[in-house]
């Protein structure tokens, strides 16, 4: 199975190796890309274990009509392996009850221990 995030490898070999924890996002990208990728598999528990304890939910309820249908990456600041903090602007396509939309956001990341959470999103085109 191709892994949903769009990096055209398999997801075993990608965002699988992150959700399943044997392996940290290495960049603020990765950990977007993953995040997206347990979003479209139903992995809250992934969401949660990857969101800020800042700014995460107490609980996240995923909505089964909600269907996931690709990935765009507009860009990313910082995010590196050398940085604490990187911005990662996407589109992610979806299908809710019969009707196509896009959620674009340009989402905050931190990286605390090694490891990079997500902290918020701002939405530009609400700007």
């Amino acid at each position: 199975m191709r892994c949903p995030c769009g990096s055209g490898r398999d997801l075993d070999g990608c965002c699988g190796m992150l959700l399943s924890g044997e392996r940290k996002a290495g960049t603020a990208e990765a950990l977007m890309r993953s995040r997206y990728t347990a979003f479209m598999l139903g992995d809250t528990s992934y969401l949660h274990r990857t969101w800020h304890p800042t700014t995460r939910p107490r609980r996240l309820e995923l909505d089964p009509a909600q269907e996931w249908l690709g990935l765009r990456i507009l860009g990313a600041q910082r995010g590196s392996l050398l940085d604490s903090t990187g911005t990662v602007e996407f589109v992610a396509e979806y299908r809710y009850r019969g009707r196509r939309d896009a959620l674009h956001e340009r989402s905050r990341f931190t990286r605390e221990k090694g490891q990079w959470l997500y902290v918020d999103g701002v939405f530009p085109d609400e700007a």
